[in-house]
């Protein structure tokens, strides 16, 4: 069984990317198309909001470490994105979209890494790759209610794409009534928050104040005192944020997140694959439909994928899907029919299915004893890092070449990528907890 946390937190995702999803598809006829803006501008945009959150995914993921507490993280970095993501419907120049797809991802950067930390020691070692693929499933789930609530919003209100903005509130706003009342600290996570060290050792303490304390634990024997003083063994004191980056890139995880970081590269916003759509052909009323379609997809391949890395590895799933991305950005590269986009973005979901749960699952087989938060910071910042000149460059080749220069670069780089993953990455056996 899977416990709680699994269950309620994919949840929580499922609420929020459907506020999210009801947003993101309309986002680049509404950016490009209404407020004038090109493609250049569309891959600034979605580069500087993914690099601001990666920066806050290293910290938060460290201070989770720190602090022993995952859920106010979490809770906080969910009501930040759920306040910002509707602003967009008030808009009235591209900057502005600028300021609240920075807030917004702000958001996602604080709750990233204590949630996966959080989810990661919710279950056994070797189901993380299950639970893994269930919220994603889930919260793929949610980019196909999003979308299709998008459409019956504009059926209702044709063009009215600032209805639907400010309407992502309402499921934004559930997820956070889940977060506060279901959502609950890990019994190991917990224990160890509790745990204080003392401010002055037993050979300082004054003797009144030590008589106190043993006269207020009349039971006590030396060896239940040592018990309830020392933290767990697995324990790790939380070293300074950089320190731990440093020893987290020495480390396995280090080959990891560098083969990370040159597929990242490549790996630019799926923005620019709806506007790919649009031009072989598929009308803007389709886009949000086109876009649930995918997400169902990537929900149906989720689960699978994270059993594949449970009972195969993590890393043949990884490498498979990294070439799945390469094959299906050459495709859309050659496209010229408007089904062509449909085909291309259901295939596309097989590469999320073998390649999101099978990356955390092989991050929470490399963190380090007591730093699991810290770890999934690094995994989280090592793409958000890349992703803006990842989103620039990409932007910038469509726009000075052509559509089919930008996919070819990051097909190549995928397959770049998916080659050094094996020669650089060694996974050691998956621990017990």
């Amino acid at each position: 069984m899977l416990g709680g946390n699994v269950l309620w937190l994919s949840v929580v995702s499922l609420l929020n990317d459907a506020a999210s999803e009801m947003i993101y598809p309309l986002l680049p006829y509404f950016l490009v198309g209404t407020l004038a803006a090109g493609p250049a501008f569309l891959g600034l945009v979605e580069g500087v909001a993914e690099s601001t959150a990666a920066f806050l995914k290293l910290g938060s993921g460290w201070l989770s470490d720190r602090a022993r507490r995952r859920k106010p993280l979490v809770f906080w970095g969910y009501a930040i994105a759920t306040v910002a993501r509707p602003l967009i419907g008030l808009v009235v120049v591209p900057w502005q979209v600028l300021a609240v797809r920075f807030a917004d991802r702000m958001g996602k950067g604080v709750r990233s890494a204590p949630r996966d930390a959080l989810l990661a020691e919710s279950v056994p070692a070797g189901r993380r790759g299950l639970a893994f693929g269930v919220h994603r499933a889930a919260d793929h789930a949610g980019a196909v209610i999003g979308p299709l609530l998008a459409t019956a919003v504009l059926l209702l209100f044709p063009e009215h794409l600032r209805a639907v903005f400010l309407l992502a509130v309402i499921p934004g706003a559930l997820s956070l009534v889940v977060i506060a009342l279901r959502v609950r600290e890990p019994a190991a996570v917990a224990a160890t928050a509790r745990v204080e060290p003392p401010h002055e050792s037993s050979e300082t303490a004054p003797p009144a104040a030590d008589a106190r304390a043993r006269a207020a634990r009349p039971h006590e024997t030396p060896a239940t005192a040592l018990s309830a003083a020392a933290p767990p063994a697995s324990a790790e004191p939380a070293r300074p944020l950089f320190a731990r980056v440093r020893a987290g890139w020495r480390g396995p995880l280090g080959g990891f997140l560098a083969v990370l970081v040159i597929f990242t590269l490549g790996n630019a916003t799926d923005a620019f694959l709806l506007l790919r759509a649009q031009d072989l052909g598929v009308p803007l009323a389709a886009i949000p439909l086109l876009w649930a379609a995918h997400h169902l997809s990537k929900m149906l391949w989720s689960v699978p994928g994270g059993l594949a890395a449970d009972r195969l590895g993590p890393l043949p799933a990884i490498a498979a899907g990294w070439l799945v991305y390469a094959l299906t950005y050459g495709a859309f590269a050659y496209a010229s029919r408007a089904w062509h986009a449909w085909a291309l973005f259901l295939a596309y979901g097989l590469f999320y299915g073998l390649t999101e749960a099978p990356e955390k699952a092989l991050v929470a087989r490399l963190a380090p004893a007591g730093g699991r938060g810290a770890a999934f910071g690094a995994y989280h910042f090592s793409i958000g890092i890349a992703a803006l000149p990842a989103s620039v460059i990409f932007g910038a080749i469509w726009g000075v070449f052509s559509a089919r220069a930008a996919l070819l670069f990051g097909g190549t780089l995928a397959l770049l990528a998916a080659v050094l993953l094996p020669l650089l990455v060694r996974v050691p056996p998956p621990a017990e907890t």
